[in-house]
């Protein structure tokens, strides 16, 4: 029956891991091109960058259930490598954060950095639950 246990955990934690890929491709991709394709570069610009800090928290939890379901599935590395992409995915969040009335005076952001960065961050994260899901489905 642990046998038949860890089976099923390590396939709940592909799942969820399939679920992140999938989502994480979604928000930093395929949503981006059609707003900039329908959009005002300003008004795309701040949509993905609005996308992308609204759904890095379900990123991250994604991510970390699918890590928590690879560790006691027995795929401890797998597990280690979807953590560090659900840490990944809160740190994109929390480098978008400063909203407007939180800078000094006189000091501006570079909102267009922001949204590059955030974007190479989400898929260069995205790349570590695709790993971990590789990893976890041969189970390491």
């Amino acid at each position: 029956m642990p046998e038949n246990l860890q089976i099923l955990l390590n396939n709940l934690g592909l799942m969820t891991s399939a679920l992140a890929i999938g989502a994480s491709w979604v928000a930093a991709i395929v949503s981006p091109n059609c707003s900039f394709d329908k959009l005002t570069g300003a008004r795309a610009d701040g949509h993905v960058r609005e996308l992308i800090h609204r759904t890095s928290p379900q990123l991250g939890f994604l991510t970390a259930v699918a890590g928590a379901f690879f560790v006691f599935g027995g795929s401890l590395i797998a597990g280690i490598v979807s953590l560090v992409a659900a840490f990944g995915f809160y740190a994109t969040r929390m480098m978008l954060s400063p909203k407007e009335g939180k800078n000094a005076p006189g000091v501006r952001t570079k909102r267009k950095e922001q949204r590059g960065t955030s974007v190479a961050l989400i898929l260069m994260f995205t790349a570590a639950a695709l790993i971990a899901a590789v990893l976890g489905l041969f189970g390491v």
